[in-house]
């Protein structure tokens, strides 16, 4: 069974920044989804196992970036600029993919294993 951890979450104020990170070893293609209190779980960004594709939601582009650790074994979510609205619980989640893959996946349901979340709130 694979975990996933996620860290790096807290209390910012608007127009902070926060770097979320989370641990994964295995060949994963991985992405971070958030759900807003009372709202459904979205999409936020996704990155290909070999790091080199990426994809962001229209709501976080540009202000975000997701990128791999060196080992591919840590991935992080650089957020800056943060907004109110992106106050959320975030979620880590990992695809098993062959070696090299550039694939990244948006769909939650794509996704085999998922991490249990870390709270970001930022105040106006």
């Amino acid at each position: 069974q694979v975990q996933l951890v996620e860290s790096g979450g807290g209390l910012v104020q608007a127009g902070g920044s926060l770097r979320l990170s989370c641990a994964a070893s295995g060949r994963y293609a991985m992405g971070w989804f958030r759900q807003p209190p009372g709202k459904e779980r979205e999409f936020v960004a996704s990155i290909s196992w070999s790091g080199g594709s990426t994809f962001y939601a229209d709501s976080v582009k540009g202000r975000f970036t997701i990128s791999r650790g060196n080992a591919k074994g840590t991935m992080f979510l650089q957020m800056n600029s943060l907004k109110p609205e992106d106050t959320a619980s975030y979620y880590c989640a990992a695809k098993l993919t062959y070696p090299s893959s550039s694939t990244y996946y948006t769909a939650a349901g794509e996704y085999d294993y998922w991490g249990q979340g870390t709270q970001v709130t930022v105040s106006s």
